[in-house]
């Protein structure tokens, strides 16, 4: 029991650590963020959108984070390595990296084009599959680094409504989390995800609307999520601290569900 503080409350502790985070304008991303400064970390914040980025960042930087931000979305090898770099000759060092981007789009198989399948897989699989490729590099000569990706309960079940382009390219995540898991585990490095089931955001406010179309959607999915409503944002900051610090040093090559359970029954 030597390795086990006599606080177990600094297992958790992240302060001084560097986490870049793309996608931080989403639901999941600005959690992210938002977490993660407030345990002490340095951000570095990507995203697409400019303002709402900014935006966000100084919201954190009045709570007295961190933060630097660059309006880029991983979705060239340049970008990322930009955005790597960034946080590297900001803060020094990268520790922690969670891709939260990603798109999806739905519509039955036969109206979806080649074109619009390829462009939800290129977001959700080459995307994080490029950036743990850019900070590959810093991960292995630090001897250390915690990846965090964003899969879905849909990576292991199917859905009635056009999802032949979401579910693969989660279920491809999950098998990068494995790959590297296994290929990097020598290096003192975890790659592990969260999976969660629906939650609030602006993809799904109209499942929380009082109409019938909303009504309907969210009973369906209620009467399979034994903890009885569905999830929030503020939900997937306990697994994203567990994951992103020392709590989990042995623990890589995982997905992490917080579902309520829907994925159970």
């Amino acid at each position: 029991m030597a390795g086990i503080p006599k606080d177990p409350s600094l297992l958790f502790d992240i302060e001084g650590r560097t986490a870049l985070i793309t996608g931080a304008t989403g639901a999941f991303g600005e959690v992210a963020a938002t977490t993660l400064a407030r345990a002490g970390c340095n951000i570095l914040a990507a995203a697409g959108g400019a303002e709402k980025l900014e935006a966000i960042a100084a919201r954190l930087r009045d709570e007295g984070g961190n933060v630097e931000t660059r309006a880029l979305r991983p979705n060239t090898e340049e970008n990322c390595q930009a955005l790597v770099d960034a946080a590297v000759s900001a803060f020094g060092r990268l520790d922690i990296l969670v891709v939260a981007s990603g798109v999806n789009d739905v519509d039955e198989i036969e109206d979806l084009t080649p074109d619009r399948w390829q462009t939800v897989m290129d977001a959700n699989v080459r995307d994080p599959w490029l950036l743990c490729r850019a900070a590959a590099t810093v991960f292995k000569k630090q001897q250390k680094g915690r990846v965090v990706l964003v899969s879905s309960a849909r990576s292991i079940l199917g859905h009635p409504a056009g999802y032949s382009a979401y579910c693969p390219s989660k279920s491809a995540v999950d098998g990068i989390v494995r790959a590297l898991g296994c290929e990097w585990g020598k290096s003192g490095i975890t790659v592990n995800a969260i999976a969660p089931t629906v939650f609030r955001s602006p993809l799904t406010a109209w499942m929380f609307a009082d109409d019938e179309k909303g009504t309907t959607a969210r009973n369906g999915i209620l009467a399979r999520i034994p903890i009885g409503r569905l999830g929030e944002p503020d939900d997937l900051a306990g697994p994203l601290l567990f994951l992103a610090s020392d709590a989990s040093s042995f623990m890589t090559g995982q997905v992490v569900r917080p579902d309520g359970g829907y994925t159970a029954g």
